[in-house]
């Protein structure tokens, strides 16, 4: 397992934060959705909320491959969307 940090900001809340998440050691060789997904997964089993649903309106790498950038939507409790940006990277 690695170690990646992502910098997520969001609407309504006025929300802003790093935090670090394991993953697989070649996540950022696959897709940006992916990289993305991993982290939300990580999100919905430690924010202590009930389920985030997120839908993904761009999601991109950078050239070098080290970077994935996302933007979209959070989706909280079934009906409560916030547009957020997540910026993830290995540690």
């Amino acid at each position: 397992m690695a170690n990646y940090t992502a910098s997520l900001m969001h609407g309504n809340r006025d929300a802003e934060g790093v935090r670090t998440f394991e993953g697989p050691e070649d996540l950022m060789s696959q897709s940006p959705v992916r990289v993305m997904r991993a982290f939300m997964d990580w999100v919905d089993a430690h924010s202590g909320l009930d389920h985030i649903d997120f839908e993904l309106n761009a999601a991109m790498k950078s050239k070098d491959g080290k970077t994935v950038t996302a933007l979209g939507n959070l989706i909280f409790d079934g009906n409560s969307e916030q547009p957020f940006i997540c910026m993830i990277t290995k540690t």
